[in-house]
């Protein structure tokens, strides 16, 4: 960097400036990293969104690999970006760090856990930005921003480094604008590992479209016409509600087998919903999870089939970006964070990558396009993606 970055969004947790050059040669040289305050950068101490994790780790011996990679392949990392409280969180408020700013559409909320880096990329503060996503927490940012957002493979980036939440469904992601950087940022960061084409045809999951309002269905449906018919839908067949239950039952109860421990000894001052939601962890047996386990597989063998034979479409979020003070109402807000989860919980529980498509609107507010793609395809799902979106924009 020649002169320092003014964050004026807050998507940074404190004053960016380069951290780790990236090398000088490379598909990457010349671009900019933010990363999500959760992955390690050696020498700095990681806070997972919370003063009092900060304050009782110490800085990290090493660097994540999925920083390392993009650092490798040229990106200089300049500056870590602000998350929901340890990544537990689709809404981005953070009661420590505050709000990241979302650019495309004021006094809305940005979405999290990966608010910052999306803040950042809507922005224009950087070229590329790492997140995570366990249950949505790049999609559902990306959807609010206005922004491309993937989310990869389950398994197919490595999580060391990066402070865990459900490490059945956590997987590494990044925010862009230009798909077409993002698909090289992605080979980058896959390596060897992307070896998938996905199918060429694109169609609608019915659960999903049918599961949201029908302004939302109209918006999504014309992101993609002419390529995608509403009417050419498949089914998944299993209720969504039933997929989100079992998804969450895992998810929370890993949650407190993580970091239970910790909650218990150092009392972290949680903001309300996070607390909550790690409360709920608590109270999960080992029954619990063995029977919904039993209907998550279910739900992952009929998402395998039909990613066999068509990229999935489908809402990235249940609707555009609420209000920032919507937490306010506690009820309404678990029911909007419940919509948006029935419709990310299908390619958590298949593991499978999901690239979101920005450019549709409801009552001129963000909303976007998940594209799902069997497990593998990350790159060349991406690089389908760019092309829907090329086409549409020229139309």
């Amino acid at each position: 960097m020649t002169s320092r970055m003014i964050d004026h969004v807050g998507a940074f947790v404190g004053d960016p400036d380069l951290i780790v050059p990236g090398a000088p040669s490379g598909p990457l040289s010349g671009t900019t990293l933010g990363v999500k305050d959760l992955f390690d950068i050696e020498g700095a101490v990681t806070g997972a969104g919370n003063p009092t994790w900060a304050a009782t780790h110490p800085p990290a011996t090493s660097t994540a690999p999925a920083v390392r990679r993009l650092v490798d392949a040229g990106a200089s990392v300049v500056g870590k970006t602000v998350t929901d409280e340890l990544a537990f969180s689709l809404s981005g408020t953070n009661v420590h760090h505050g709000t990241p700013a979302n650019v495309a559409a004021p006094d809305r909320i940005p979405g999290g856990s990966s608010a910052g880096s999306a803040s950042a990329i809507a922005a224009g503060l950087v070229d590329l930005a790492l997140g995570t996503d366990t249950a949505g927490s790049i999609r559902v940012p990306a959807s609010y921003c206005g922004i491309a957002g993937w989310r990869s493979t389950h398994g197919s980036i490595p999580m060391d480094g990066v402070v865990p939440l459900a490490p059945s469904y956590d997987t590494v992601g990044l925010f862009a604008r230009d798909l077409s950087l993002l698909a090289i940022a992605a080979s980058a960061l896959l390596g060897e590992r992307d070896a998938t084409a996905p199918p060429t045809s694109v169609r609608w999951l019915a659960e999903c479209v049918g599961d949201v309002e029908p302004a939302v269905a109209d918006a999504v449906a014309r992101r993609l016409s002419p390529w995608v018919d509403p009417a050419d839908a498949v089914d998944l067949g299993i209720g969504l509600d039933v997929a989100l239950g079992a998804q969450r039952t895992r998810q929370t109860w890993e949650a407190w087998q993580a970091h239970g421990r910790w909650i218990d000894e150092h009392d972290p001052g949680f903001g309300p919903g996070v607390a909550a939601r790690f409360r709920a962890g608590s109270e999960v047996d080992e029954d619990d999870v063995e029977r919904a386990d039993v209907v998550a597989a279910e739900v992952r063998r009929r998402m395998r089939d039909l990613l066999g034979t068509s990229v999935l479409a489908v809402p990235a979020a249940a609707g555009p970006p609420p209000p920032i003070d919507a937490g306010a109402d506690r009820t309404l807000h678990e029911q909007r964070r419940a919509s948006t989860l029935r419709l990310t919980c299908t390619a958590g529980l298949a593991g499978a990558p999901v690239v979101v498509i920005p450019g549709a609107s409801v009552d001129g507010l963000p909303v976007g396009v998940a594209l799902i793609g069997p497990p593998g395809s990350d790159v060349g799902l991406i690089e389908l993606a760019a092309d829907l979106y090329a086409e549409r924009e020229v139309r």
